[in-house]
């Protein structure tokens, strides 16, 4: 399932940016900030496994005229495991109404994804707190229709 979701999200952004390019479009400059954390940054206990496991906001702007809703993908690039190189999916969420998410929930509409434990919703980050440091990239795609996806 989780593959399925990437591809859909990987094709809608290749089909935008192709489409955007053939008709000299200007991509957007769409960008997303948190109060949580920086960009870069360490992510505070909170947001993690190892505490509370609240969900990060998020504000973007900037995104593309005609988008309908929104999409996030988490997932942690350090971790392959085996016997293939999937990383570790901590977060799909779709369909996602607003470009105002709050901390600790979606807006209403938005479907959440299963994540590596095949359980729907946000898994925050759970490297060992011994171990090095784990790099947890948050994808945001702007969607100009809804995924319908199960």
């Amino acid at each position: 399932m989780k593959n399925i979701v990437r591809i859909a999200l990987a094709a809608a952004a290749m089909v935008f940016t192709l489409q955007a390019s053939a008709q000299g479009f200007q991509l957007p400059n769409m960008q997303v900030k948190s109060n949580a954390f920086e960009d870069g940054g360490v992510i505070p206990i909170k947001y993690t496994s190892h505490g509370d496991n609240i969900q990060p906001d998020f504000t973007i702007t900037g995104a593309p005229e005609g988008t309908v809703s929104y999409a996030i993908i988490m997932h942690d690039i350090e971790v392959a495991l085996a016997p293939n190189t999937d990383d570790v999916t901590h977060w799909v969420a779709f369909n996602i109404p607003s470009p105002d998410i709050a901390e600790g929930s979606l807006p209403a509409g938005s479907v959440n994804g299963n994540n590596i434990r095949n359980a729907p919703g946000y898994m925050g980050s759970g490297a060992p707190l011994a171990d090095r440091y784990h790099h947890y990239v948050f994808e945001f795609y702007a969607l100009n229709a809804n995924l319908d996806l199960p």
